[in-house]
């Protein structure tokens, strides 16, 4: 097929067949793969190699062509669906459009960006370690232009790309932001902010190192004096990474890192932090404040659990004229919270699972922030026959304890004091005897399907601010996937700048998949096993070698119409035999 450039006539080499056009009412060719130049390309052993597909494809009057047989075949529809939503929002071309340093070897940005997709793409479709995740690049899936721009990928290739991410640091993360942000218009006005931990199977926490305010090490070339305990310029503490703290994750034993995630309220996630793991939450709300601030962003309403509803967070959360939504911890034995649940007053429903009603605590508390009480039918239900089976365990545990000497219940006592659940109903009498807590139940009682949540902001609807915060369970949501769909633990890195890059590859694959989710309504484990249906198959034969795609299932095919991408073309590539 011709075409005419501007300057010259050019031709090119190209693949057609020809389909009927009902509104046009006669055929019109479609291109089905694109050679090149024709001064390029061996056009007669490309027309051997076509007539050797047609012959496979059961044309029998292709005489002389030999039939070519599939030698690989691999799953592709994943990464295409992956790929193509990646491209949607632009991210290949800010990694392409990445500056270089000014110093050392200059970095091929088109190998990087498809390096970096395949290694986010590993962590959505089959996750594993780097030296796994290289072999599964090259044998198990079908990632669009690797081989074509990166040829075999190794470890070292997969390692040099995540140093690369980590040194272009928070640029690279708000260039994605804006990119996000852009694409998908999305509302930045309220965001979702928590915190959880992942622990690593090691022994020992890492050797101190001196760290700025974010929690960044800082290379020691100060002007401080170290010997008597100065750290750096700009260093603030001397702290390992992997370190002990409170662990999310029930694991105090091993050491940790603390990881924060920003959501908005349509679940997608905007930017991720890492945390020596005993950085306590007022520090990780300092900055997290800080940054989202220098972003340039409009106001913004910060939502987060009870974790963080101390007054110095709050303090924190209202600076720059932003606010915040929190959960109130019911037994805190705060007078705050005590005054707001004996308020009385009518719930409103909201949803069927969802009744709420604001209280006015300022003439006893002094504080103007509002409250809000809200109520779970369905949860309230669940939480009795949890304390009822809790209360009967209990009951069981110290049935025929009167009889036992003072120093055996003694013991039994102490056994029991290490479980919070059932620890919470039990009493002693002034004898040593051991009882059921009544007063304890019939308070649990009075706060079964209950939450607390208290808000800066002034107009806010109540319902507005109970929905808000029930959108919280869209980062807890976003912590599951990471550690299991994911799996960002177990992590298979001991350096530090590689843990954080690891953390981000995390993030960019959780970004994918809720883009996606969003968009066809449907969890991600059920995209990926019907799309990951979708192979990339690969025909040799004498005249050459053909890469085709397995014919799209209508499911397939409605996936990618609507992510507003086109179906894989069936023929991905021809390359002819050099005679």
């Amino acid at each position: 097929m011709k075409r005419r450039t501007r300057t010259s006539e050019v031709s090119y080499v190209q693949l057609a067949h020809n389909e009927w056009d009902a509104a046009k009412k006669r055929s019109t060719p479609k291109v089905v793969h694109s050679f090149g130049r024709a001064d390029e390309v061996d056009e007669a052993g490309l027309r051997r190699l076509v007539a050797s597909l047609q012959r496979y494809l059961g044309d029998t009057g292709t005489n002389g062509a030999s039939m070519p047989e599939p030698v690989d075949s691999r799953p592709a529809g994943g990464a295409f669906l992956l790929d193509g939503v990646w491209k949607q929002l632009g991210l290949d071309r800010v990694i392409t459009g990445a500056g270089q340093k000014a110093r050392g070897r200059k970095r091929d940005l088109d190998a990087t960006e498809r390096i970096l997709f395949a290694l986010v793409a590993n962590r959505a479709l089959a996750p594993s370690s780097k030296l796994a995740a290289a072999d599964w690049m090259n044998h198990d899936v079908a990632i669009p232009g690797l081989t074509d721009t990166v040829g075999a990928v190794d470890e070292d290739a997969c390692y040099r790309v995540m140093d690369w991410l980590t040194d272009t640091g928070e640029s690279l993360e708000r260039a994605v932001y804006e990119q996000v942000a852009d694409q998908l218009n999305l509302e930045v006005d309220l965001l979702f902010f928590d915190t959880t931990s992942t622990y690593f199977e090691t022994e020992d926490a890492d050797q101190p190192v001196w760290r700025d305010e974010t929690g960044h090490p800082i290379a020691d070339t100060s002007t401080g004096d170290v010997s008597q305990g100065a750290g750096p310029a700009g260093a603030v503490q001397q702290t390992p990474f992997r370190t002990y703290g409170k662990s999310k994750d029930h694991r105090g034993d091993l050491p940790q890192v603390v990881i924060g995630l920003a959501v908005t309220r349509d679940a997608i996630p905007v930017r991720v932090w890492c945390w020596p793991g005993n950085t306590a939450d007022s520090a990780l709300i300092c900055q997290v404040r800080t940054d989202m601030r220098d972003w340039s962003l409009s106001r913004i309403i910060y939502t987060a659990d009870r974790g963080f509803t101390s007054k110095a967070n709050r303090r924190e959360l209202m600076r720059g004229g932003d606010g915040y939504i929190l959960g109130e911890k019911l037994r805190s034995n705060s007078a705050e919270a005590a005054a707001a649940l004996s308020r009385p007053g009518k719930y409103r429903t909201v949803k069927d699972n969802l009744k709420v009603k604001e209280v006015t605590i300022d003439r006893t508390s002094g504080t103007a922030d509002r409250f809000i009480v809200c109520f779970n039918p369905e949860q309230a239900h669940r939480d009795a026959h949890t304390r009822q089976a809790l209360v009967a365990r209990l009951e069981e545990m110290i049935a025929g304890s009167d009889t036992l000497t003072a120093g055996k219940r003694g013991e039994l006592k102490g056994k029991i004091s290490t479980m919070p659940g059932l620890n919470r109903f039990l009493r002693s009498t002034k004898t040593g005897l051991l009882r059921i807590d009544k007063d304890t139940i019939k308070q649990e009682t009075n706060l079964d399907g209950k939450y607390l949540l208290r808000t800066s902001d002034p107009h806010m609807s109540a319902e507005d601010v109970a929905l808000g915060y029930k959108q919280l369970l869209e980062v807890e949501r976003g912590w599951k996937d990471m550690k299991s769909t994911l799996d960002l633990r177990p992590v298979y890195h001991r350096l530090e700048y590689r843990i954080r890059a690891h953390v981000s590859l995390c993030w960019l694959a959780l970004l994918l998949i809720r883009i996606i989710e969003n968009t066809t309504d449907q969890t991600w484990n059920d995209v990926r096993r019907q799309v990951q249906r979708l192979h990339q198959v690969t025909l040799e034969g004498d005249e050459g070698t053909i890469t085709t795609i397995t014919r799209p299932t209508q499911a397939q095919t409605a996936l990618f119409t609507q992510q507003g991408l086109p179906t894989p073309k069936q023929v991905q590539g021809l390359t002819p035999t050099r005679i």
